[in-house]
């Protein structure tokens, strides 16, 4: 299957990290290049990372006619060292687009789609723990606490059940099983509203991943590397992530502790830098032609 990824808020997310020919930008989740190429005909240099061998191999191909480019097959949050391991003391501006690609969706091997029946992985590296790992070893207590943290599925309990229930008979194995078990635990009346599955599977992939851990970890990190002037660019997905990067930016910018009663400040924390706008979301335009950029949303911070 060709590595196919609609890039979202793309004319925004370029045009957020400022870039000029004197510049080091590091696209911290190149996937398929969208982003990546662009930023490449525009800056000094392009550092492009991504954890998806697959991702990896598309990114070769595509980006091997630009000799301003580096291509590392790694996990942003690791940043500090990709970039003490490549010789760069500071970066201009980094992107990150947390959300799943397309291809990564549309192929029913990785089993990140809940509309196709497929093993259940959900691993964005392809290594380590994954989504069946969750489901079959996990207490019906953590199943339940994830599905409801990181998804935000008000019928946690009961799919939890449900799958304890099953796996007590088999392992379940493939995203279709899984499926099934959370419409059991779905009342007729809420399974109007989207699919029953959406929620759970977020939860599951969050975890496999640790993608609001690895988040956190990262902002600080490349806050560390940005020289002065650089930006953070970040597109998000959900509700969680975004209010991850929207405190943390707002803490950047107003960092200070002290009581509102006082008059001036005397804890001497000072802001790191600015929010250039609040946030940016997809014109009507765009979502026409890529629906799945409905939830996404664009935020970005300078440091002084």
């Amino acid at each position: 299957m060709e590595f196919n990824h609609k890039s979202v808020l793309f004319d925004e997310a370029i045009a957020s990290l400022n870039i000029n020919s004197n510049k080091i930008i590091v696209d911290g989740t190149a996937g398929g290049g969208g982003h990546s190429r662009e930023i490449a005909k525009n800056a000094k240099r392009l550092i492009a990372i991504d954890q998806d061998p697959d991702a990896i191999k598309v990114l070769n191909e595509r980006l091997s006619s630009f000799d301003n480019v580096t291509i590392v097959q790694n996990n942003f949050e690791n940043i500090k060292d990709i970039l003490t391991d490549l010789g760069v003391s500071g970066i201009d501006g980094i992107l990150l687009d947390l959300g799943v690609s397309s291809f990564q969706l549309d192929n029913g091997e990785r089993g990140f789609s809940y509309h196709k029946d497929a093993p259940l992985d959900m691993r964005m590296s392809k290594s380590g723990m994954s989504a069946a790992d969750v489901v079959n070893t996990y207490s019906e207590e953590a199943l339940a606490d994830i599905l409801f943290r990181y998804g935000e599925e008000k019928f946690s309990r009961r799919i939890a059940r449900n799958i304890v229930s099953a796996r007590a008979d088999k392992p379940i194995k493939t995203t279709g099983e899984l499926v099934e078990l959370i419409k059991k635990a779905y009342p007729n009346k809420a399974m109007r509203d989207s699919h029953p599955a959406r929620k759970t599977f977020q939860a599951i992939r969050i975890e496999v991943n640790a993608e609001l851990d690895k988040l956190r970890n990262t902002l600080d990190s490349a806050l560390d590397c940005l020289n002065s002037g650089g930006r953070i660019s970040v597109i998000t997905f959900h509700s969680l992530e975004d209010r991850i990067v929207k405190e943390t930016f707002a803490k950047w910018e107003h960092p200070c502790t002290c009581p509102k009663e006082f008059p001036v400040c005397v804890c001497g924390k000072k802001p790191y830098g600015k929010m250039p706008f609040k946030s940016k979301t997809p014109t009507e335009a765009e979502l026409e032609i890529n629906p799945r950029a409905r939830s996404s949303r664009l935020r970005c911070f300078e440091k002084y």
